[in-house]
């Protein structure tokens, strides 16, 4: 791989022989005498490797590390001099930089240096890489409401700044918030979780802040919160609208100071987490009925991600189909199980209350209630349809498979239209037939004039 080096030094002879040694070595090397042109550079090019002296005309060296970690956070900086002492690289060092090279330089040491440095800038970009394969596999389907989702995720993650998932039951908040952990600065320290609604009003606080011994009957020693446990972390906060106005004004003060005390304490602790806060209630709604601290809202709402409901993304329902057979076969060791296009036509009809959690728990059921490699109409369950084509309800009263063919067909082409706001050429191409078989359809159909 041709990786790009910045060698920023003001002497000629330095410079032209580090090119000639760099060069066929199949390194892209930018060379600059002063900071003036290096900044230049920096600010055109995507440069990983910079190679930089200490002193130069217009300034120190060090001072160039901060102006490379704002473009190129994870580029390598080795700084160079002849005038080398410890004191000066512990300095570098702690600045940013990631080795310091006494002059003059040894070619073979240097090589070295930079091999293994382009190695583990190659280990960054595969990481970086499975990272998004990752977030690609976690979040199935490639529909525009997914699709969204995971392109704010890119834009997100990496940050420190606080997240709001919004969402119905089951579309997979907590999926959401583990890979914003994932992909931050933080994900090697905890991720912290706690469902609001799940603890009672009168132990939340203990949960969340920590008890000290003796605080209440029971308490027999010192308990740490989730606060604490997840210092330098994530602290994922679900269903956060069930959270009690007292304990609420308590987690304003974690995001306003870093601070607070555990239950029956004086002591004032500090934390520094990430807070991910989810509901699938409507906030605002509830900041008006004063049943929701306004400041609060407004601290926890500086991102926000709002999760579709499966029903708007029903072009994702085969793929999650698909993937979930092939999971659930797997984990109960069974043959890749399959279901047959009747079934799979129901699935994309139907309205989904329970969203992903609902389809994941049906298929899951499905499998291990399956007795052979295809599961059929007749193994859906009872009064689990409310469209208007039941087909369970077709296979008991023995209609003709005409009649259902037409039904199944006519209603999802119906779905499949208001899916695409009416328009014909994007629903023939989703349906994967022409436009004209498609009008003849819809006139079939009832559904155009």
């Amino acid at each position: 791989m041709n990786n790009k080096i910045l060698i920023v030094d003001d002497e000629d002879n330095i410079l032209r022989s580090l090119k000639m040694i760099l060069s066929p070595e199949g390194f892209d090397v930018f060379l600059a005498p002063n900071l003036k042109l290096a900044g230049e550079i920096l600010s055109q090019e995507n440069i990983q490797l910079y190679l930089v002296d200490v002193y130069l005309p217009d300034g120190n060296g060090t001072d160039f590390i901060e102006q490379i970690r704002q473009k190129q956070p994870n580029a390598v900086v080795i700084m160079i001099s002849g005038h080398a002492s410890i004191k000066m690289a512990i300095n570098a060092t702690r600045l940013g930089a990631d080795d310091f090279i006494e002059k003059p330089l040894s070619k073979d040491k240097l090589l070295l240096t930079l091999k293994n440095f382009v190695k583990r800038l190659e280990l960054q970009r595969k990481f970086a890489e499975l990272e998004r394969r990752i977030i690609a596999d976690q979040l199935i389907g490639e529909s525009k409401p997914i699709y969204k989702v995971k392109e704010q995720l890119k834009k997100i993650a990496p940050t420190n700044s606080k997240v709001l998932i919004t969402g119905e039951s089951g579309t997979g908040k907590e999926i959401i918030a583990g890979l914003i952990h994932m992909h931050s600065g933080r994900n090697s320290e905890p991720f912290v979780k706690i469902n609001c609604a799940a603890i009672p009003e009168d132990l939340i606080e203990a949960e969340l802040f920590g008890v000290e011994k003796g605080a209440y009957t029971g308490a027999t020693e010192r308990r740490e919160g989730k606060f604490t446990q997840a210092n330098k972390g994530t602290i994922f906060l679900d269903e956060i609208a069930d959270m009690s106005l007292k304990t609420q004004t308590k987690v304003l003060r974690v995001l306003q100071e870093g601070e607070f005390e555990r239950v029956g304490g004086n002591e004032t602790l500090k934390t520094d987490v990430r807070i991910i806060a989810a509901t699938n209630k409507n906030l605002n709604t509830l900041v008006q009925e004063g049943k929701f601290r306004e400041d609060l809202y407004f601290r926890l709402d500086v991102l926000s991600i709002v999760v579709p409901p499966l029903r708007d993304r029903a072009e994702d329902i085969p793929v999650l189909v698909d993937y979930f057979l092939k999971k659930f076969s797997q984990e109960n060791n069974r043959k890749d199980i399959s279901v047959t296009d009747a079934v799979l036509a129901q699935l994309c009809s139907y309205r989904w209350p329970g969203n992903v959690r609902e389809l994941r728990n049906l298929v899951e059921r499905l499998v291990i209630m399956s007795d052979g490699d295809d599961i059929d109409v007749d193994q859906l369950p009872e009064n689990f349809f409310s469209s208007q084509i039941n087909v369970k309800t077709a296979f008991q009263q023995k209609q003709s498979l005409r009649d259902v063919r037409e039904k199944v067909e006519g209603e999802y082409t119906r779905f499949c239209l208001e899916r695409f706001e009416g328009n014909v050429s994007k629903t023939a191409q989703f349906l994967g037939v022409d436009r004209t078989y498609l009008y003849k359809k819809l006139k079939k159909f009832g559904l155009k004039d």
